[in-house]
Order: structure tokens, then sequence, then C-alpha cells
């Protein structure tokens, strides 16, 4: 139980020892990986703001949603999670997973300036640079270099452990630094993805085995950090490959992301309090668990955080602005004209 409390979530009584392999692979570059793109939508946002515009479209969409989770959804876990260990309940305010807003935020502050400055100078020489060298498979893994510089100076404990510790912060900076500076290059870091996506794979796959087979999952930080990037290279190809193309189901699911981050933590937590008491085999536990979690996010979602519309802003999304002309060619071709 005391294991359970240190690392803070709801744990079954049958642990599932073998899950740890494939969690092992995603928690080394699933959290760099949401920086990375972070970074990439802050380019998006400013090509069509200035600094006063981009800040108050950050703050309502990143700040707004983080003090509404600090105070209203992130101790909903907390609750459940001392409700599930009979511990005495208390309301208590805290970041939770919502510290990678906070994180989010900070990044937009520290680097602006520079994003604004090459927003200013888009054909100038240092972003003719980074064509040239992103669009080299040896440039861009030569970015791993900083990676391999920040954990040798901070010395992680765990390279996984990204939530409210230095490292995660530098790590986070570096990946949204190197996002908004892919996209500022163009078409160049993207055909190099998508020509030589199944090389990063592969030597990340090389690195994955290395690490799984040498160092029992904990191989030097320096190492972790080299696989970190070559699997998001290898992921951005393969996206750019496959889902670079017009698509409802994509435009729905991206709206939904950042909705169902908020809540989902909260949504897990009731799940395993509900179902891991149950007397089943362990693996259909799990599989009940992430079930669980799925549908009611999207449940959640999609008829109450989606459709009411003060709790749209709360949660990161656009306020709903009804067309009424919209709404009127509608009535009109369904037989409701007024005679």
């Amino acid at each position: 139980c005391i294991r359970d409390r240190f690392i803070g979530f709801i744990r079954s009584e049958e642990p599932m020892e073998r899950l740890w392999i494939p969690m092992s692979m995603l928690n080394v570059w699933r959290i760099p990986f949401l920086f990375f793109v972070s970074g990439m939508g802050v380019y998006f946002a400013l090509r069509k703001r200035n600094w006063r515009q981009l800040m108050a479209e950050r703050s309502r969409r990143i700040l707004l949603p983080l003090v509404f989770g600090f105070f209203a959804i992130t101790p909903i876990h907390f609750l459940l999670f001392q409700s599930h260990y009979k511990m005495p309940l208390s309301y208590f305010p805290h970041m939770g997973h919502l510290w990678f807003l906070g994180n989010i935020f900070v990044y937009v502050l520290m680097l602006s300036p520079l994003f604004f400055y090459l927003k200013k100078h888009r054909e100038g020489r240092f972003i003719r640079f980074i064509r040239m060298y992103f669009g080299n498979p040896f440039g861009l893994l030569s970015v791993s270099v900083l990676f391999i510089l920040e954990v040798l100076l901070l010395k992680p404990q765990l390279f996984e452990m990204y939530a409210e510790t230095w490292h995660g912060f530098f790590v986070g900076l570096l990946a949204f630094l190197f996002g908004f500076l892919f996209v500022c290059s163009g078409k160049a870091f993207w055909q190099n993805v998508l020509k030589w996506w199944w090389l990063y794979l592969g030597l990340a796959v090389a690195l994955y085995t290395v690490r799984l087979l040498v160092f029992d999952l904990k191989s030097p930080a320096y190492l972790m950090a080299i696989e970190s990037n070559l699997w998001i290279f290898g992921v951005f190809g393969i996206g750019h490959k496959y889902l670079n193309r017009p698509s409802a189901l994509l435009s729905y699911l991206s709206q939904a992301a950042y909705p169902v981050y908020i809540i989902h933590m909260f949504v897990l937590y009731a799940g395993a309090l509900l179902i891991l008491p149950l007397q089943m085999p362990v693996i259909l536990k799990f599989v009940a668990v992430v079930a669980f979690t799925g549908v009611v996010c999207y449940l959640l979602y999609e008829f109450i955080i989606r459709r009411i519309w003060f709790l749209r802003p709360l949660f990161g999304l656009k306020p709903a602005s009804p067309n009424i002309k919209k709404v009127r060619s509608m009535v009109n071709s369904t037989g409701g004209e007024r005679h």
C-alpha cells in the first residue's frame, strides 16, 4: 500500500508485471511528444496574432483550464484515491496531471520574444539554416545532443519522472522549442521524417531492445534521451504519411483530445475504484478500466462539455458561436418554412 501511495495511482492488489514492458517503451517519449506538438501549435497560433493577441489566446486556452482544473478537476481524483485507501477525505487543490499546462504557459512566456523575432524574419539566415539542417537525417539526429546534455547535467533519478521536476521542465522546454523550429523550417522537416521514419523507428527499436535485454529497462539516461527522440521522429513520419489528410473523424478527435486530457484522470480513478474490487481475472480488470475510462470520457465530452456553452472555455474549447443563417437554412430544407 505504501508503494501504491508513492506512485499516486489506485492499483490492483494483483500486479501485471509484464505490462511494464510495453509501458516502459511508451513512457520515455509520450510526454516529450506532447511538448513537441505543443510547440508546433504555438507556431500556428501566432501566424495571425500579435504578442497581446497570443497571450490572450494562450491564457484562454491554457491558463483558464489550468486554474479551473486546479480547483475543480484534479481534487476529484485525489478524493477518489483517499476513498479507495480508506484515508480521511479532504479537499486539496493541486496541479495533478495538469502540471503539463503550467509548463506550456511558462514556455510561451519565455520563448515568445524568440518566436516573434523568427516570425518577423521568415526568410532570414537562421530560418534558411534550419531548413537545411532539419532536412538532413543526421541534422535531426543531432538534436538529441541537447537532450543528452540535459540529463547529464540534471541527473534525474528516473528519466520518465517528468511531473513537477526540473528534468521534466527542461525536457519540455527543449521539446517545445524544437517543435516550433521544426514547423518553422517548413517542408524540410516533414519531408525528412516522411522519408526516414523507418530509420528513426528502427534505431528506436534497437535502443529499446538493448534497454530491455541488457539494462533490464533501466539504461543510462543519455541513451533514453536518444531513444525518446527517435520514437518521436518516427511517429511524426508515420503521422505525416497516413494522417495528413482531411478527415471528419480526425477533426473531431483533435478537438476532443484536450478536454479528454483534462478529465481522464478522475475518470480513470473512478473506474479503478469501481472495478478493481470485483472478483475477476486481473487482465479483465485492466481491460475493463481502460474501456470504462474511454467510454465515460467520450460521454462526458460529447454530451456535456462540448454542448454546454459555459463549460467549453473551462476545458480549452472555443465558445460556441451558433450560425443563425445555417440554422435557418437547415429548418427550411426540412420543410419548416413559415407559411
